[in-house]
């Protein structure tokens, strides 16, 4: 491996100068960014304190079960223009005509 790289900076000194200052600046950058962003924690965690308060903790609240809403079932107004609809839509997805299609039936999720 070091033959290589004496053998690469032989030949091409320039090359192996220009990734060598690449890797660094790259290396530089990111230590820079981590410093920052330590920093900025620092600024932004200054006014909080990480005391933990050793109190008794309040007990929650009680919760009472609520009976789940009917679902309101609503007859669909134009039921040929909904099929319609959605059959376009789903020969557009399948990026076939609407005429390939059939729709058997149609449920309410």
């Amino acid at each position: 491996m070091v033959n290589l790289l004496a053998a690469a900076a032989e030949e091409y000194p320039s090359t192996l100068f220009v990734v060598l200052l690449g890797i660094g600046v790259v290396f530089l950058g990111l230590i820079c960014i981590i410093v920052l962003c330590i920093f900025i924690s620092m600024i932004l965690n200054k006014g909080k304190s990480s005391k933990i308060t050793s109190g008794p903790v309040p007990a929650p609240a009680p919760v009472t079960p609520v009976a789940p809403a009917a679902p309101a079932v609503t007859e669909i107004p134009d039921k040929q223009a909904f099929i319609a609809a959605v059959s376009a839509a789903i020969a557009e997805d399948m990026g076939t005509d609407v005429s390939a299609l059939r729709i058997l039936s149609v449920k309410r999720l």
